[in-house]
């Protein structure tokens, strides 16, 4: 897809998660949009993707409540939460090359920096058979009083980490998550490879402020290696 021509040298990964390492958000916003429709308009996949995708779950549920235009079933957020997690069981994969990408740089500090909750992050990544790769350095939504589109996730990824955000290269694949990682002066890279992607996607994420875009973790490789240097793959 090519690059935004400025390069700056980076010393730490960060990865977003849903969309980035596991191709998830198809499978999640498909159950959503059962889940909204149930409850009176009638939602597609498309409109869950366009509407909720990228968002942690108490905004979502926010948005849900004042589309359908009433306070959402009490239990609403939990079965949600429990068929998302069913569905992933049976069908989530990787998107593809991203384990391999994680394991040949194995030797740069990284971290995951994701709007899901803790334990969905820890499901999938136990599906996937990634928990080691990232052991103890798994950082939610959850742990931070406000989520993308503010920096907040990844400020807290990069203290956790002990770099500075101005080393640190971001893949994102959602327009909230550019933005956020680029108010926390990061440098970002917009990744259009997973199933829930379509027309347009590339360009808000360049308008988002994807310094650097990818239709492949084949082409993220090649940014990072120039980025962070060939002694720091393995």
């Amino acid at each position: 897809m090519g690059t935004v021509p400025r390069e700056q040298a980076s010393s730490a990964l960060i990865f977003d998660f849903d969309g980035v390492v596991a191709d998830s958000e198809t499978l999640a916003n498909a159950v959503l949009a059962e889940f909204v429709s149930a409850l009176g308009p009638p939602t597609t996949l498309d409109d869950a993707l366009s509407r909720y995708c990228g968002r942690r779950s108490v905004d979502v549920m926010a948005a849900i409540e004042t589309d359908v235009g009433k306070p959402l079933p009490p239990d609403f957020a939990e079965r949600l939460k429990l068929a998302t997690l069913d569905r992933f069981r049976d069908d989530l994969q990787e998107v593809r090359g991203a384990s391999a990408f994680i394991r040949k740089f194995g030797g740069v500090p990284r971290c995951i920096a994701s709007s899901s909750s803790a334990d969905r992050l820890a499901l999938c990544l136990s599906l996937l058979g990634l928990e080691a790769e990232f052991a103890g350095t798994v950082f939610s939504a959850d742990q931070v009083a406000r989520g993308k589109p503010y920096p907040d996730i990844f400020l807290l990824a990069a203290r956790r980490l002990g770099v500075d955000p101005r080393a640190c290269l971001v893949i994102e694949d959602s327009a909230g998550g550019i933005r956020a990682a680029t108010a926390a002066g990061m440098t970002a890279i917009g990744l259009c490879a997973a199933s829930h992607i379509r027309d347009g996607h590339a360009a808000r994420l360049q308008e988002a402020g994807a310094v650097h875009m990818a239709s492949s973790w084949a082409e993220v490789e090649v940014i990072a290696a120039r980025l962070l240097g060939p002694m720091h793959s393995c």
